[in-house]
């Protein structure tokens, strides 16, 4: 029988209408070479509001990461969601994996395809977190202030061989990012999920079908996308940014109890938004 009904895509559409209910559009831009970004943007843009960026991790797209802040953000903010290249609608036929080219993408696509001369705020959560690293670091003249979530940027080449990760090498960092089992994606949230955890909940057809949407679509270069960001990567080579910026620790920074990591946790994400809101900069909580 015929696949007629996609949980998945039932949800994605949730997502999409409450992205524009929220006064956002769906916009392409063709950056050349190859290169095209979907975004969700600010149906006008105001010059009197500050913008702020905001870059999805591993997973989706960008509407399932974000979805739920951006009412919060958007009576502040001129708000702009992209999709990173290889998720959702954006994609590249160039070779480069490395989050340099993806922050390059980002930069181009918020100048060339949307007019933005002003300076932004840069929020990014996992991945992203690399992004708006890079973002900061290749433009800080454009960039004032940077927000990073649970994106280990002082990630280094041998941190996995020496066991700071759960997992022992890239091929099983990979079969977790990009789920093909339903097993997979439970152990994924296994790991991203820190005190609720509804992965015994949710049936395995459901599971199934998130993967057969989300994760059947560019599953090499996203693997490549894992590889670059690992490759020959040292803490003495990371560069130095000079904007605000705010450090939102994961669990596994902190060697702390339960509760006071909890405490912990809860006041990285205050301090996150007076970087954004009044552009206070301090140092990162965890020691």
């Amino acid at each position: 029988m015929a696949k007629c009904f996609s949980f998945t895509a039932t949800r994605d559409t949730c997502y999409r209408y409450s992205f524009e209910t929220t006064g956002l559009k769906s916009v392409t831009k063709e950056l050349g070479e190859g290169t095209t970004m979907h975004c969700w943007a600010p149906k006008k843009h105001r010059p009197t509001k500050p913008t702020i960026v905001l870059l999805h991790g591993f997973g989706a797209n960008a509407m399932w990461q974000w979805d739920y802040y951006i009412t919060h953000l958007i009576s502040r903010f001129n708000v702009y969601v992209p999709d990173l290249v290889f998720f959702g609608d954006s994609f590249t036929t160039r070779p480069d994996r490395t989050e340099s080219f993806q922050a390059q993408c980002v930069m181009k696509m918020m100048e060339d395809g949307f007019g933005v001369a002003t300076p932004m705020s840069v929020a990014g959560v996992s991945y992203g977190g690399f992004v708006a690293y890079s973002m900061a670091a290749q433009f800080p003249e454009k960039v004032e202030k940077v927000v990073l979530i649970c994106a280990g940027v002082c990630l280094e080449d041998k941190d996995m061989e020496d066991g700071l990760f759960k997992v022992a090498n890239l091929d099983d960092a990979a079969e977790l990012l990009i789920p093909k089992s339903p097993e997979k994606l439970r152990e994924l949230m296994k790991l991203s999920f820190y005190k609720y955890r509804p992965r015994d909940r949710i049936p395995s057809c459901f599971l199934a079908d998130y993967i057969q949407v989300m994760c059947a679509e560019y599953r090499e270069e996203k693997k490549q996308l894992i590889e670059a960001l690992q490759k020959d990567r040292k803490l003495a080579n990371l560069p130095k940014i000079s904007q605000a910026h705010r450090r939102n620790c994961t669990a596994g920074d902190c060697r702390e109890s339960r509760a006071r990591d909890k405490y912990r946790k809860a006041k990285a994400a205050v301090q996150a938004y007076e970087v954004l809101f009044h552009g206070s900069a301090t140092s990162t909580i965890c020691k």
